[in-house]
């Protein structure tokens, strides 16, 4: 068979482990041939391509990034997108497309599948919070980082009798703030799900403060929103062409109004793209390689619209439809056991 593969939206460590679990599973096992595509759906729309064989995917298995790039085209907003995509799929003569992304890249994906390409979808994003899978590839190596950012900012917080509020990355849920948050041992979690308020964080660690410890780590997920605020902290006007705005600003706001309230020094630290950075973790390699090799699987099961998942330990495909629905958000229970940390 004739196989293309994109890399769609932001990066993350693990999109060059799908792509190389791919290819060699589809050589090796099935004599296929395959077409990547530059820059996620701008390269479908533009046609343009890189050739993907053995020699391409050799020694990618451990570097971040993609090679096939990435951009967050959204060909259902360009007049005659989806057709467009489509007559290039043709052109290539392509029996099927391998879309690796989160739920914009996927969204894509259910179109392009309802007007008959034949489309398998890989869950990619460090926030976790595609719907059908229990882990996406990246979210490991994001929460890696994190929690070392807060290890190493815990000794300089406690050196200078400081408040630090350490902001994360995470939209609309808070995986990466909550993982982070507890496994780096911070005071407090601020996460979308749940607004926070500003006067009870303060009141938290004067309480903390009042029992001799004269430091705090806050840790908030870029996302979460004030009691009462209607919207998010962005960093920049404008949206990108998924309509989502640019946030970021929540960590420095925070900072700001925890010293008015309490006279603690604080600071903030923006973690940002450090996120997506770097090597993946082994965990994010064995799992974007599982993930790979089950793409290549489900082509030849002819088990298109459907996006593969992790399931307890095995890998499954549910329906891209149902993996997009909606937002995958941090349950009660992980809330609960932030909370019980702390009085």
């Amino acid at each position: 068979m004739r196989v293309g593969i994109l890399t769609g939206g932001g990066d993350c460590p693990g999109l060059n482990a799908v792509i190389r679990g791919a290819v060699r599973k589809g050589i090796f096992h099935h004599k296929d041939e395959f077409v990547g595509f530059m820059e996620g759906w701008r390269g479908v729309l533009e046609n343009i391509t890189m050739p993907l064989d053995l020699n391409s995917v050799a020694g990618i298995l451990p570097r971040g990034g993609t090679i096939l790039k990435s951009s967050r085209t959204n060909p259902a907003k360009k007049e005659g997108g989806i057709q467009q995509c489509l007559e290039t799929l043709k052109k290539q003569r392509l029996d099927a497309l391998i879309a690796i992304g989160g739920d914009d890249t996927l969204g894509v994906a259910v179109k392009l599948n309802a007007a008959g390409a034949k489309v398998v979808g890989v869950p990619k994003t460090i926030d976790n919070d595609l719907t059908g899978t229990d882990f996406c590839f990246g979210f490991d190596t994001a929460v890696t980082t994190a929690t070392d950012a807060i290890d190493k900012l815990h000794s300089t917080a406690e050196a200078h009798n400081r408040v630090i509020v350490v902001e994360v990355m995470g939209r609309n849920s808070g995986w990466i703030a909550i993982y982070s948050g507890i496994a780096g041992g911070a005071d407090v979690i601020l996460i979308p799900e749940r607004p926070f308020d500003v006067d009870k964080v303060a009141k938290s660690l004067k309480r903390r403060h009042d029992l001799g410890r004269y430091f705090s780590i806050v840790v908030v997920a870029e996302g979460a929103k004030p009691v009462g605020g209607t919207d998010q902290t962005t960093a920049a006007d404008g949206k990108d062409a998924f309509g989502h705005v640019r946030l970021g600003g929540v960590g420095n706001m925070l900072a700001s109004e925890i010293e008015k309230r309490t006279g603690f020094e604080s600071r903030a630290v923006v973690l940002g793209h450090i996120q997506r950075g770097g090597s993946p973790s082994p965990f994010d390699r064995m799992l974007a390689t599982r993930y790979g090799v089950g793409a290549i699987d489900a082509v030849h099961n002819s088990d298109f619209g459907k996006m593969v998942a992790l399931r307890g330990t095995d890998i499954v495909t549910v329906p891209l439809e149902q993996a997009t629905s909606r937002t995958r958000m941090v349950g009660q229970d992980l809330i609960d056991v932030a909370e019980s940390l702390h009085d």
